[in-house]
């Protein structure tokens, strides 16, 4: 499958119900590096990169999130790896 990238925007209430320390735990748990924030617009964005498998395993729990989440539209955009990531971070 091979390394690679993603983009992920999580759409809906994601912010204040621990949607980034969630995201943290589960991406360092499937082995991949990054980060999380918070976006002004009340989305949370996710830039990871790891394996494909554990990238789709993130995106697929990316869509339910957190037991307070209420995920509305996760919107995806796959990169190229670029290896500039030496953990998964909250960031902002």
């Amino acid at each position: 499958m091979g390394l690679k990238q993603v983009q992920v925007v999580v759409r809906g209430r994601v912010q204040g119900v621990y949607f980034r320390a969630s995201t943290q735990r589960e991406a360092k748990r499937l082995g991949l590096t990054g980060w999380v924030k918070n976006r002004p617009d009340g989305n949370v964005e996710v830039l990871a990169e790891g394996e494909e498998e554990g990238l789709k395993d993130l995106i697929a729990w990316a869509n339910k999130g957190p037991s307070a989440a209420r995920v509305e539209r996760v919107e995806v955009r796959w990169r190229g790896f670029s290896g500039d990531y030496a953990d998964f971070r909250i960031v902002e």
